[in-house]
């Protein structure tokens, strides 16, 4: 027997639905507005649709600035960030849950008190340090000074990690494996969830990472891409059509990657 679904699911599902539609208005006149040609653009009233749709906006944003170039930088730096960060939160995350040390616990605490520390006070004390080390306007100042911000990522591995039974790890060192194999074989595996959800994470946060790019970095080739949108912006600010179209191709990266790892994320969140 079918059990018809209650109003109160009925009506929670409908707030859903109407929320999500909401939600995904702005992206639909974004992605409409940077197939539109200019003209289209200014007519009054609005148009939720394209008439002429066109690709002129993607093409004169290309030939203005070097969009592929920012992408590379972008990818490159995010990329290392996340898989440094992957490895080393959950590596620490295993020693804080599974491992007794004098201290463990106040350590665990002074990380997230870290926590509370809005990360702009660092900029001024990180860029000295980057010119003093020579790294400005290089990869390195770009990626070695984020590296230190992962007292979430930490908190977030150490939380999982302590759910997971001893016994796998009591029968892995049984069976001769080293820490660092029953890292790598029993702990990686086990905590697939918590590794997306701080991939995402990560990689949305360094993604739209602008101020520490735009503090370090002077030269063209150097920029990444909310520092391109930035310029961009303020240099185009007239062409919609372009602009829509510079944000379209910025967030197409990280729609792939939640896309890729959204059946982890609620399991990544919800801490057993």
């Amino acid at each position: 027997m079918i059990r018809k679904p209650s109003v109160t699911v009925t009506l929670i599902y409908a707030f859903l639905i109407i929320a999500t539609l909401t939600m995904l208005i702005p992206y639909y006149w974004m992605l409409i507005t940077s197939v539109k040609p200019q003209e289209e653009i200014q007519t009054y009233p609005p148009k939720f649709y394209v008439e002429h749709p066109t690709l002129q906006p993607y093409r004169d944003l290309f030939k203005l600035i070097p969009m592929g170039r920012y992408m590379l930088n972008s990818l490159f730096v995010c990329s290392t960030i996340v898989l440094f960060k992957v490895f080393a939160c959950s590596l620490a995350g295993y020693a804080f849950a599974k491992h007794k040390f004098w201290g463990r616990e106040i350590i665990f605490m002074m990380f997230l008190a870290s926590l509370m520390i809005p990360w702009q006070v660092n900029i001024i004390p990180g860029f000295i340090l980057v010119k003093n080390l020579g790294w400005l306007n290089s990869f390195k100042g770009l990626i070695v000074p984020t590296l230190g911000w992962g007292a979430f990522g930490i908190f977030l591995s150490r939380q999982f990690i302590y759910s997971i039974p001893d016994d796998f790890i009591d029968a892995a060192r049984i069976d001769g494996c080293t820490e660092f194999k029953i890292y790598l074989h029993v702990i990686l595996p086990l905590i697939k969830p918590v590794l997306a959800t701080l991939t995402i994470f990560t990689f949305i946060q360094q993604w739209n990472n602008l101020v520490w790019p735009l503090v370090i970095t002077t030269t063209r080739e150097m920029r990444t891409i909310p520092v391109a949108l930035a310029v961009l912006s303020s240099q185009t600010s007239s062409n919609f059509g372009m602009l829509m179209a510079a944000v379209v191709v910025a967030t197409a990266p990280m729609l792939i990657i939640f896309l890729i790892f959204q059946k982890y994320i609620i399991k990544g969140i919800v801490l057993p």
